[in-house]
């Protein structure tokens, strides 16, 4: 039996984001031996890509064979030690799960939350550090998929090196859509995902770290307890050794490889301009719709926007109306927010003119269905300011 081919869906979600035809096409290409002097090429050619993305000279960088969360567990598994002190700040789902991949390492972690939709405040972080002054890293979340939070940066940077831990950054939704800026807001490790505002499809993890914790990670006194993630193989692999450690996913390399081009293309000044664009522009859409959103404007990422459910419209009914009739997927819920939140994502090739104003008319069709009056004329009125 052949592969039916799947309806094309408008991915609208909380990732994975629409696919580029170049990187489609990329990804169909002959597959060539992960030890192949031409592939070795390409490897080379996309770790330089990564490092324009990230905006770091990092020498170790580049992309973990799995998906985002392999990144989060590669970056802890390396940095944390049985015994070891970790501080996680926690607003949403991947916050959480940050803390319990830190645990699994054995390290005592020590949560600072924040209410979902809200980001985590500096005065809150510098309390718990001054409470735990042997504290070894801090993990942020820069980009709160669960939530559509923009966690602000510099000044918990700044709290944290002066406290002398290291900064760990969640930049899986935020990569290629917001400025990350690894080197001047010297993060020491930060990790992200393939299938957000890059644009390639869901399978690698891109990850980079600094000097401080490649000093720290050359001091440690325990083997790392993932083999598989152990940085010491991944470096001589992807290092000038070339050593064998895995085989590499060779054709995911070729999609990445395609998509950070394509970032670079673009330049990522026009390309965090137009993540800001049609976000805004949707959001003023979804306001005419009597939909309204529910982070405020100061800490709401571009990439992806949560909006609160109207009363009395059932979340997973127009969830279906828009995949099945519309062809279109956005998200629901998850934790505390589930039944009564729409995330709406505009990542990578997804962020574009025609895919808001399509999504403002269906909205718009499904809600006058199930007895949400609106008008997706003035729906789209209003996007229309943002974009004049």
């Amino acid at each position: 039996m052949h592969f039916k081919k799947p309806q094309e869906i408008l991915l609208l979600g909380p990732g994975p984001s629409p696919v580029h035809s170049r990187i489609l096409e990329a990804m169909g290409q002959h597959t060539l031996g992960h030890l192949d002097p031409e592939f070795l090429d390409l490897m080379n050619q996309t770790t330089e890509l990564l490092r324009y993305v990230f905006e770091t000279e990092n020498r170790i960088t580049f992309p973990v064979s799995g998906t985002g969360s392999a990144g989060m567990e590669a970056a802890l598994v390396n940095m944390l030690e049985p015994g070891e002190k970790a501080v996680v700040g926690v607003n949403g789902v991947f916050g959480q799960r940050m803390s319990d991949v830190a645990s699994r390492c054995g390290a005592e972690v020590v949560e600072v939350e924040a209410p979902w939709g809200r980001p985590v405040e500096p005065e809150i972080l510098e309390q718990a550090l001054k409470k735990h002054p042997d504290v070894k890293l801090v993990g942020l979340v820069h980009a709160e998929t669960s939530t559509g939070v923009l966690q602000p940066l510099d000044s918990l940077v700044e709290i944290i090196h002066n406290c002398g831990a290291l900064v760990l950054v969640d930049a899986v939704t935020s990569l290629g859509g917001i400025p990350v800026e690894v080197d001047r807001r010297e993060l020491d490790i930060v990790y992200s995902g393939n299938q957000k505002c890059l644009g390639a499809p869901p399978g690698l993890a891109p990850i980079t770290f600094g000097d401080r914790a490649l000093k720290y990670f050359g001091e440690r006194k325990n083997k790392v307890q993932s083999w598989y993630l152990d940085l010491s193989f991944l470096i001589r692999y992807w290092g000038e050794e070339r050593l064998y450690h895995h085989t590499a996913p060779v054709n995911m390399i070729y999609a990445l490889y395609e998509a950070l081009s394509i970032i670079k293309e673009e330049g990522l000044k026009d390309r965090f301009a137009r993540h800001l664009l049609h976000s805004s522009a949707l959001v003023n859409g979804l306001k005419g719709l009597g939909v309204e959103t529910v982070v405020p404007e100061e800490y709401r990422l571009p990439s992806l926007t949560s909006v609160s459910i109207p009363d009395g419209i059932d979340d997973a009914e127009v969830r279906h109306r828009l995949r099945h009739e519309h062809l279109i997927e956005i998200g629901g819920g998850l934790g505390p927010f589930k039944g009564k939140v729409w995330r709406i994502g505009l990542m990578g090739n997804g962020s574009q003119r025609g895919n808001v104003e399509r999504l403002l008319k269906s909205l718009a069709v499904t809600l006058n269905s199930l007895g949400h009056s609106c008008s997706s004329a003035e729906a789209i009125s209003e996007a229309d300011k943002v974009y004049r």
